[in-house]
């Protein structure tokens, strides 16, 4: 929202320093103590701190005086309410982590991020339909799809409200398909061999339904483990090796990996996929910052406008209206071939035979049949998943201008991964769930990282989850117009792991010979395993499945290939860059302390707040001492941590001087 507070606020702000954050200006206000109360007051209500009029206020003296005049003008502002949680985000964010923009803004980003992943997150269900034995005509086909957005917006609100709580979409993992289809068949008789047209409806449909049941208790219990590995703090256990080096092939690998994926749907019209993509540039990149007045109402008030900056912020989303509307307009004209993979009526038949409105619940198509064999095979995509996923958190973070992930917040992360793969499991989706490294992509370019957002786009899934018809309905959106949409997050996740690259000293052949040798090989060897899945041949069925997962998953293999190379090849830390990232994390830490030791003095509670905090309950999670060793909990920093610090603490106690 922008108001003329809020320009006066800007104004007076940016008098007293050249700051483009509303934490920094205080701070230098408080600094320097040459800044006025008015212009801190007004700078405050810019970010929906203060109401009023604040153009009467005195001008605050230097020294102690004025720091305290700068300190109890914010301490007022937090204590009337205030919705917002002071942070430092990048200068040129629109709305931070913790901003809450206006609902209707929040529900246009939240719809937006929705249309970007629900393209990979029913392919899951659609590619399994046929391995299930679901005829193309099955209503089933319409219930899964439903099912895994319902699941997807509900582990989305539980990550972004309990667990990580940075603005990370939830859905889909593409690492299960392949144990999952290892599973059916290696277990059931092949569809093909199967006469459909002879069964009756009741056969038909027990016929898909006891291979999914088999499914279900394979990611169930696979589910399980993760959960554990989350909730007591294994994954910290790693972290201690995790480095930029680690960092950059992983997340990096994440974009570069799907290249054929966007390829092969972009091949299907290159016209169309191309219109998506030129759009988004010129949308995000050449009208940014094109500001337009935006009709309001307010009672007493009357119409008045506000400047807002829709290709900005809604870039990527105009662009899929567009081409979506487009593609439908050249298919009722019959434009466009029949096989056309750029028509819109290809998904016609499970639309109309998908019901308006249906509830998924846990058990749908009966009780889960626990699979030891086949949840073996799962942990290797539950172990893929979870390596990636450490990337995504750390790459996320950078984007939202916030402090590198403390353990904590990782291993609850992680613990909430994995309870959303046991509802996908308990629930019937044919996958588990996973962060969606696409949607981060989608951060960058819009300037929109406000957790809020991505609770508002949790719910649209849920609500379409539930419309069954409406979900349906975006199968409707073409190839292609996905394709576009890959092109441009992937590029942007690609670029963002890249971009950890600044910490590192890239003079140094060890770096440049970890940094090429990893992401080289983690893209290369996958595709020669996809090409030859029976290569590796260990004589035990199961073994081979979890080596063949892993190996095939690049962002797993060039992570792991960076993690041993960094830490056994001899090398500075300020050579491997951990120096510069642990000292960027220190000084973010600054302004977003984890756990205060002591209670905070009115100047320093600004900075008392993190955006990995519960969202309620810190006081008593503060008061209680033993929290600090439960490994999901915001006081915890890690046993090897909390021992060190315990040992120098008896040192300096028996210290004689």
């Amino acid at each position: 929202m922008y108001t003329n507070e809020f320009d006066i606020g800007i104004t007076r702000g940016d008098a007293c320093c050249e700051s483009n954050t509303f934490y920094e200006k205080y701070r230098m206000g408080r600094e320097n103590c040459n800044c006025s109360i008015r212009g801190a007051k007004a700078t405050a209500h810019s970010s929906v701190l203060f109401p009023g009029n604040t153009s009467s206020l005195p001008m605050a003296p230097k020294g102690p005086e004025g720091e305290r005049a700068v300190d109890e003008v914010l301490v007022a502002g937090l204590e009337s309410g205030s919705q917002r949680r002071p942070t430092d985000p990048p200068s040129d964010l629109l709305f931070g982590l913790e901003d809450d923009p206006p609902w209707y803004l929040s529900l246009l980003y939240g719809f937006q991020h929705y249309l970007a992943m629900i393209g990979s997150t029913i392919a899951k269900p659609i590619i399994l339909s046929s391995f299930l034995c679901i005829g193309e005509e099955d209503p089933a086909r319409g219930a899964l799809v439903s099912s895994i957005i319902f699941v997807s917006g509900l582990v989305t609100l539980l990550q972004s409200t309990i667990g990580v709580r940075l603005p990370i979409i939830q859905g889909g993992n593409f690492a299960y398909v392949v144990p999952i289809i290892v599973l059916i068949n290696t277990s059931f008789r092949p569809c093909d061999s199967i006469s459909l047209g002879n069964m009756t409806a009741y056969e038909r449909q027990e016929l898909w339904q006891v291979r999914m049941r088999e499914v279900q208790g394979a990611i169930t219990l696979s589910a399980i483990m993760q959960v554990v590995v989350g909730f007591t703090g294994l994954i910290g256990v790693l972290l201690r090796w995790i480095t930029p080096l680690t960092v950059v092939p992983t997340v990096t690998l994440v974009g570069l990996s799907l290249f054929d994926v966007a390829s092969l749907k972009g091949s299907e019209h290159w016209g169309i996929t191309l219109m998506v993509i030129v759009l988004t540039t010129v949308f995000s990149q050449h009208m940014c910052e094109i500001v337009i007045p935006f009709p309001m109402y307010k009672r007493g008030q009357g119409f008045y406008s506000i400047p807002c900056q829709p290709f900005k912020t809604l870039s990527l989303l105009l662009a899929i209206v567009i081409t979506w509307g487009l593609c439908g307009i050249l298919t009722l004209t019959d434009a466009l071939p029949a096989d056309s993979g750029a028509r819109t009526d290809l998904a016609g038949q499970l639309i109309s035979s998908t019901p308006w409105v249906r509830f998924p619940y846990p058990g749908q198509w009966g009780p889960p049949s626990p699979n030891i064999a086949g949840s073996i095979g799962m942990m290797a995509a539950v172990f893929a998943s979870i390596i990636e996923s450490v990337g995504d958190y750390y790459a996320c973070a950078k984007v939202a201008g916030a402090k590198q992930p403390p353990p904590h917040a990782i291993n609850r992360g992680i613990g909430v991964e994995g309870i959303g793969c046991l509802l996908a499991g308990l629930f019937g989706t044919g996958s588990g769930t996973t962060s969606y490294s696409g949607n981060i992509g989608i951060l960058s370019i819009t300037k929109v990282v406000s957790r809020r957002v991505i609770q508002y786009s949790g719910l649209i899934m849920v609500v379409c989850g539930v419309l069954a018809k409406v979900g349906a309905t975006f199968v409707t959106i073409p190839g292609p117009v996905i394709a576009g949409v890959f092109f441009v997050k992937f590029s942007m996740i690609t670029a963002v792991g890249l971009s950890t690259l600044q910490y590192v000293d890239l003079s140094s052949s060890r770096n440049l010979f970890i940094l090429g040798f990893s992401i080289f090989f983690g893209i290369s060897f996958p595709k020669w395993l996809e090409a030859n899945p029976t290569a590796i041949q260990t004589g035990f069925a199961l073994l081979d499945q979890t080596i063949v997962v892993l190996l095939q998953t690049s962002m797993f293999l060039g992570g792991m290939i960076g993690l041993l190379l960094d830490n056994t090849i001899p090398g500075t830390d300020e050579e491997r860059g951990i120096l510069k990232w642990k000292r960027l994390s220190s000084d973010v830490d600054k302004i977003h302390t984890d756990s205060p030791k002591a209670a905070p003095s009115p100047s320093e509670s600004v900075s008392s707040v993190s955006p990995y905090d519960f969202p309620f309950g810190m006081k008593l999670v503060n008061r209680t001492k033993w929290l600090r060793y439960v490994p999901f909990c915001p006081p915890y920093e890690g046993f090897l941590r909390r021992r060190s610090s315990s040992i120098s603490e008896e040192r300096s106690s028996t210290d004689p001087c």
